[in-house]
């Protein structure tokens, strides 16, 4: 495989891992994978919460494929989709855990409309603290303020009018 091709193949995966995140996080974290989740919708006591098992868990198809890749003769194909699997995984875990928990210091304020728009994003995704009614499961891509607000209110509505069981 061409180097080209290889860094096409990476960049490639590191978008597609946006929507298996957006996807994840939607219907496994917030569904059947919450018992783990939940840590991350409440007030974290120490510098580690359950949910950091996620972590590891998307860790393991990286770390496979890399060593396929490298020791396994599985084709370079291989080390090129690890290589995007982590690289995601970084920059997920330099915008979530760094810039918008920020689960280790620093002094950077996000002055960007992008930066802005993905912390104001994922502060909304965390004005539930339950797994019912959030918005925005993406971590890089994120809808406008204006339409996860509106989202955030349908939703706040449609408990409301739930019959209670």
């Amino acid at each position: 495989m061409s180097v080209a091709a290889g860094i096409l193949l990476f960049l490639g995966t590191i978008l597609l891992m946006e929507v298996v995140a957006n996807v994840t996080h939607r219907w496994v974290m917030h569904g059947p994978g919450w018992f783990l989740h939940r840590s991350h919708h409440r007030h974290r006591e120490g510098m580690f919460e359950a949910n950091d098992l996620y972590a590891v868990i998307f860790a393991v198809p990286s770390i496979a494929l890399l060593y396929g890749g490298v020791q396994l003769d599985w084709g370079d194909w291989a080390t090129w989709v690890g290589a995007g699997i982590a690289a995601y995984g970084a920059i997920y875990f330099g915008f979530h855990d760094v810039i918008v928990h920020q689960r280790l210091s620093h002094r950077y304020v996000p002055r960007s409309p992008y930066m802005k728009r993905i912390v104001q994003a994922h502060r909304l995704h965390h004005a539930t603290e339950n797994k019912h009614g959030s918005v925005s499961f993406g971590f890089l891509w994120a809808p406008p303020p204006e339409v996860l607000k509106r989202q955030l209110a349908e939703s706040e509505q449609a408990r409301i009018r739930a019959p209670r069981r």
